[in-house]
């Protein structure tokens, strides 16, 4: 009896000294290890892949697209229509996941595709009434966009529907409408898209893209510069 006892004794000594040594290192020294490698090695990424603007201030993140719109007449109608803020260059359409009260500035709560399949019946509208907003909004006096114009993320949302970034082809269409409403000249705009453009990962992975923050916040600063 005194022998069942003393082992079992033994036993859960044992599994309780076990139970500290691995909560220390992998529930302490683990995670700080890691965090101060993250925060030594890619301090950037680890925090969030913030973006400032000119005077330091977070304004967002790198990866995580924001919308451009003008601010409702009537806040708190859930039901008023937005519009878009057309000084600035927009991002892709993101149907389909709610909005977020809390921060408008984001105009998803979660991540995730609209699900529509290529013949539904309110996708094909989204996509048809997208194109045309996108025709009317950047034709300007001098310079016409045609429906063939349309690069196909202008229209459709990405499969997480917080992509930040748009195609080259999508900025430069905005490019006309952003100099006229901001008073600059078409190439102040399209230098400014061209020095905003990423090129593939690696040389081959993915294609290239333009941040919109990032070129938002650029054009921002060219504008006051101009002022």
């Amino acid at each position: 009896m005194n022998n069942s006892v003393g082992n079992a004794g033994r036993l859960l000594w044992a599994g309780l000294r076990a139970l500290l040594v691995l909560t220390v290192v992998c529930g302490v020294l683990y995670p700080l290890a890691v965090t101060g490698v993250a925060q030594l090695l890619f301090h950037d990424k680890a925090n969030g892949s913030e973006i400032k603007d000119a005077s330091g201030r977070v304004v967002g993140s790198a990866l995580i697209g924001q919308t451009y719109d003008l601010p409702k007449k009537n806040p708190a109608d859930a039901e008023e229509p937005v519009a878009p803020d057309l000084r600035w260059f927009q991002p892709r359409p993101s149907n389909g996941l709610g909005s977020n009260s809390v921060n408008t500035r984001y105009s998803l709560v979660l991540s995730g595709a609209t699900n529509r399949s290529g013949d539904n019946a309110d996708l094909i509208k989204w996509v048809t009434d997208a194109k045309a907003a996108v025709v009317k909004d950047n034709s300007t006096a001098d310079h016409e966009v045609k429906p063939s114009d349309v690069p196909a993320d202008a229209v459709t949302s990405s499969g997480s529907g917080l992509d930040p970034h748009i195609s080259p082809e999508y900025a430069k269409l905005q490019v006309h409408r952003v100099a006229e409403r901001n008073g600059l000249t078409v190439a102040q705009v399209d230098k400014l898209v061209a020095d905003h453009t990423d090129d593939r990962i690696l040389g081959f992975i993915g294609e290239p893209r333009v941040n919109v923050l990032r070129l938002n916040i650029a054009l921002r600063n060219l504008v006051a510069a101009k002022d």
